[in-house]
């Protein structure tokens, strides 16, 4: 068996099963998997024929199945996408854009309109013109024939503690890896019917961008305006059948916190996975009493370690009181809890959170001494370099072994 070493190969081996099935939708928009290849291969062909390879390029569309597709030319390109959406605020499109200087964009009918306003001068197309483009399917072959698994697939830009955006670049071992593991532990397959909640420009969207090319399932991109809604929200679940979604907590408790369920229950999902915030368990118990039979998996990881690094099946119950564990490091991912004298912290000492593994991104793009800080030598190995990403999160290990999160460094 061949090793992956490029994300669209899971689009290539899923397309012959299921080429007419639905890959990507909104309430506007449906894509067909066929659909996102021929559209792909379009873009892919386009941006090399005019002298772009190895760069990034900046995808500025309204969140759509269409800028999703938009990621997947890119890559095919050989270059590496960069999400911004019209919902970003203005001055920190404008830093991005100073910060890459990308010589290429792709645009809709919404944003091409404001380009001007942010100074930017390079290539710009237009995603329905762009997918007209006759795909060239030998010269994407000698493309990919270069690519390795180390090259990279894209930048998401994190606010940064100074307020500067800082461009955190993975490429596709660190993606493939985190999808095979996710994958696993959440039981995805070709019934998957994802529910999409965050925004196309944070990496908490390759939970499902990515494993619905792998197995053929379905994502809907659910309406930010259902969100203000916690019963529009529930029925849009369920006229969708939607069965899977990988969330926010906000979004979960918004639900629960209102008295929905009085009103309507999810009826097709089956499993629930949340993080990026701590769920009260008051909360968490109104969702596991309306869905008995449901997964719930709590899960963590900083964006420098590829989507997420830990999971915990939350599989008892907890006191009011208690933290949900963040559980333990997904396969092939390492975990060392430092302490103040960067030494191994005793068991059941806090300790910062440091990752090791094929997991960690390539750093921090343009920005060489941001990267130096925290991608840096393990300090419990000194015979040989390996790199660890420093967290800046404190967790300690409770007597079951799993890992549970205290707080950030910057507030101890």
């Amino acid at each position: 068996m061949e090793m992956q070493t490029n994300v669209l190969e899971y689009l290539e081996q899923t397309l012959p099963r299921v080429p007419d099935k639905v890959a990507f939708a909104d309430d506007s928009m449906q894509l067909t998997f066929s659909q996102v290849s021929q559209n792909a291969r379009a873009i892919g062909t386009k941006l090399h024929a005019e002298g772009f390879a190895g760069e990034p390029v900046v995808v500025f569309m309204e969140k759509s199945p269409a800028a999703i597709n938009a990621f997947f030319g890119v890559i095919y390109a050989g270059c590496y996408y960069v999400p911004l959406d019209v919902e970003m605020p203005a001055f920190r499109i404008e830093m991005i854009l100073e910060q890459l200087k990308p010589r290429a964009l792709i645009c809709d009918a919404v944003t091409q309109p404001q380009l001007a306003q942010y100074g930017y001068s390079g290539k710009t197309y237009l995603f329905d013109d762009i997918v007209q483009t006759a795909p060239d399917d030998d010269a994407l072959a000698q493309i990919r024939a270069k690519q390795l698994d180390i090259d990279p697939i894209y930048i998401v830009f994190t606010s940064g503690s100074t307020g500067v955006p800082k461009g955190i670049l993975a490429c596709h071992r660190s993606v493939i890896d985190y999808i095979e593991n996710l994958s696993e532990t959440l039981g995805f397959n070709e019934n998957t019917v994802f529910g999409n909640q965050t925004p196309l420009y944070f990496d908490a969207c390759l939970k499902e961008l990515y494993p619905t090319l792998k197995f053929g399932g379905t994502t809907w991109l659910v309406p930010k305006s259902c969100f203000s809604f916690p019963i529009k929200l529930v029925e849009y679940l369920n006229a969708h059948k939607i069965n899977t979604i990988c969330w926010v907590v906000s979004a979960l408790t918004m639900i629960s916190a209102t008295g929905t369920f009085k009103t309507v229950k999810p009826e097709t999902l089956h499993t629930i996975a949340f993080g990026s915030e701590v769920f009260p368990v008051k909360q968490f118990r109104m969702w596991r009493e309306v869905l008995p039979e449901a997964s719930f998996t709590n899960l963590y990881g900083p964006t420098e370690a590829t989507g997420m690094s830990c999971y915990y099946h939350v599989d008892r119950e907890f006191a009011d009181t208690d933290a949900i564990p963040i559980g333990k490091p997904f396969r092939n991912t390492g975990i060392i809890l430092l302490d103040e004298n960067n030494k191994e912290a005793a068991y059941g000492e806090p300790g910062e959170i440091c990752i090791r593994g094929t997991c960690l991104t390539m750093g921090y793009f343009g920005q060489p001494e941001k990267t130096a800080e925290v991608f840096t030598q393990n300090p419990l190995q000194t015979r040989y370099p390996e790199l660890i990403y420093r967290t800046g999160d404190i967790a300690h290990y409770n007597e079951d072994g799993d890992l549970v999160f205290v707080s950030r460094k910057d507030y101890q």
